[in-house]
């Protein structure tokens, strides 16, 4: 993976489509249909459409306070004034569906993260 391409969420529901969209090059639109789902998205739903795509997703839950803790790629869950919302994390910045892109987390409690990355393909030998 090399760049991404923001996404602002559909609606205030639909953090999670926008964020997995982002990491899969899709529409959270199509992300919606495809997890029959236009409302908040739970872990599970996030770790099975990312790994039916060709990624993987940590299994730790990873509390963070810096960014520098950050590894590469990873999906966040933050506690903002409002709720808990899903962003995501890219070579250094974050791509927050509600707030736009940003250099450092939006204001949040606490604040969680997950690693992503692509799975690699093994190649069948004949």
């Amino acid at each position: 993976m090399n760049e991404i391409q923001y996404i602002h969420e559909p609606t205030d529901l639909q953090c999670g489509q926008a964020v997995l969209a982002m990491i899969t090059g899709t529409t959270p639109e199509a992300v919606s249909d495809e997890l029959k789902n236009d409302r908040e998205t739970t872990l599970k739903e996030m770790r099975s459409y990312l790994h039916e795509h060709g990624f993987y997703i940590s299994d730790k839950r990873i509390q963070v306070t810096e960014k520098e803790e950050l590894p590469r790629l990873c999906v966040l869950s933050c506690e903002t004034p409002r709720c808990w919302h899903w962003l995501l994390f890219f070579d250094g910045t974050f791509f927050d569906p509600e707030h736009g892109v940003l250099s450092d987390f939006p204001e949040s409690a606490r604040k969680y993260y997950w690693e992503v990355s692509e799975m690699v393909q093994k190649a069948v030998e004949n």
